[in-house]
């Protein structure tokens, strides 16, 4: 009974050593100006308290005993910055990656491309397509370092749109053959034609794990068949995804620039329209009114074609998409439509090292404040829309408030007064903290 008895007491103190240890996991971030994700004024001269992932308390001369205190000497507190479309596993040309590369060297690459992504400053990000699955679970494990996700999966596509990915102009189809493409085998994207064949797709992609759907509704500049100006899918197809999603609690995104499919889509319920740069002022106010978010990008218009890694045929489709570029943004802006922060940056983890210059050019159109709130907050109310499929549950992210995610970042600077801090990342990020873990930390070199 008596060793019973010492058994039990040492489990026990054994156990209340732990949660001690566990509590006394504190980091106190003394003496920052924060800017909270959505509001434009900063709050002066305070402290963070941060208990394990979270942000515990937020206000003036705290302490506690046994934390880890970071001195930040004045500097800018901002939340984890966010890119609401990525690719992270997009990092060669797309008909390598399907139909010809080792997926080991799939991997290898975008945990490469994650942790360079982290160290921009970048804690969460919305995956707009690919087979990310198992990169996220790996960066949730902490087997590598490498921002949270919210994985799309795979795409779905209906034949010779977005997604059919097999450059060959006459082959035998997959549907009418029963061969398997690649492109499906390895979680890149799903053509599917007619309603039950769409929510048939839909629904692999949810099973697997999706947080969104990704429609391709209209002709891309990368695409191997599909001319800028083509509309994908019906509107009763484009309902059949939308309701299959709906189904789970969660959205669907779209890729469409024609105003044609723009408008399809805002009438069967998708909430992100992805590029839209060829949208009528009559779209933007249906965007408007439909509370639809608009996910286009700024940097990815703004280089020259060799800039931006296109070659061949995508190289014409890039400067139509180009030329129409302004007159998109100038009408979002003057609508005034929820504007995301995103920068579709594919194709190879060295043209993803531009990433912090789309805040370089949204400058053109947007004051530091919008831009920031954009890569934040904004970002954060669209990843919201997942619903139960949002794999982050714990609190809520792109904010600085009492009960959050510690996802933050110490700037050299007031991003707000000039965004383009932003943009020299490794000068002016001086600490990088991701689930209440530093990644980064040069204050006092």
């Amino acid at each position: 009974m008596k060793k019973l008895f010492i058994l039990t007491f040492a489990v026990l103190f054994s156990l209340n050593l732990l949660a001690q240890e566990k509590k006394e996991a504190v980091t106190l971030i003394k003496n920052v100006n924060i800017f909270d994700g959505k509001n434009e004024r900063l709050i002066p001269g305070s402290d963070v308290m941060i208990e394990g992932n979270m942000i515990k308390e937020i206000g003036k001369n705290l302490s506690f005993q046994g934390a880890t205190v970071i001195d930040a000497q004045g500097k800018t507190l901002i939340p984890g910055l966010t890119d609401c479309h990525t690719h992270i596993m997009w990092n060669a040309d797309i008909e390598e990656l399907i139909y010809s590369a080792p997926e080991g060297y799939v991997g290898a690459l975008a945990a490469l491309n994650a942790e360079n992504m982290l160290m921009r400053g970048f804690t969460t990000v919305r995956d707009m397509g690919g087979p990310s699955h198992g990169l996220k679970k790996a960066i949730d494990e902490g087997a590598i370092p490498g921002p949270r996700i919210l994985p799309t999966g795979a795409f779905v596509s209906q034949s010779s749109g977005h997604g059919d990915y097999d450059s060959r102009m006459f082959y035998l189809s997959n549907h009418f053959t029963g061969q398997i493409d690649k492109a499906y085998i390895r979680g890149w994207t799903i053509i599917a034609d007619g309603v039950p064949e769409v929510q048939k797709a839909t629904r692999e992609i949810l099973r697997a794990g999706a947080s969104q759907i990704k429609i391709f509704g209209s002709g891309s500049i990368t695409g191997a068949h599909d001319p800028l100006d083509v509309t994908e899918y019906t509107i009763e197809e484009l309902k059949a995804i939308v309701k299959e999603a709906e189904h789970w609690g969660t959205y669907a995104a779209i890729h469409a620039y024609s105003s044609e499919s723009i408008m399809n889509a805002l009438e069967a319920g998708v909430q992100s329209i992805e590029h839209g740069l060829f949208a009528s002022e009559e779209a933007f106010q249906l965007m408007k009114e439909k509370d639809a978010f608009f996910s286009t990008q700024f940097l990815a218009f703004s280089l020259t074609p060799e800039e931006a890694g296109m070659k061949g045929p995508a190289v014409p489709k890039y400067l139509e998409a180009q030329a129409g570029a302004a007159k998109g943004y100038e009408l979002a802006k003057k609508i005034g439509v929820k504007m995301t922060w995103g920068t579709d940056i594919l194709g190879s983890y060295e043209l993803a090292k531009l990433q912090n210059q789309e805040f370089v050019a949204r400058s053109k159109y947007f004051s530091g404040f919008e831009i920031l709130k954009q890569a934040t907050s904004n970002n954060a109310e669209l990843f919201e829309r997942s619903g139960k499929r949002h794999p982050y549950q714990e609190g809520p992210l792109g904010v600085i408030t009492e009960g959050a995610y510690a996802d933050l970042l110490l700037i050299d600077g007031n991003p707000l007064e000039d965004i383009k801090l932003l943009a020299d990342h490794e000068k002016n990020i001086q600490l990088i903290m991701k689930d209440g873990i530093v990644y980064k930390n040069t204050l006092g070199k």
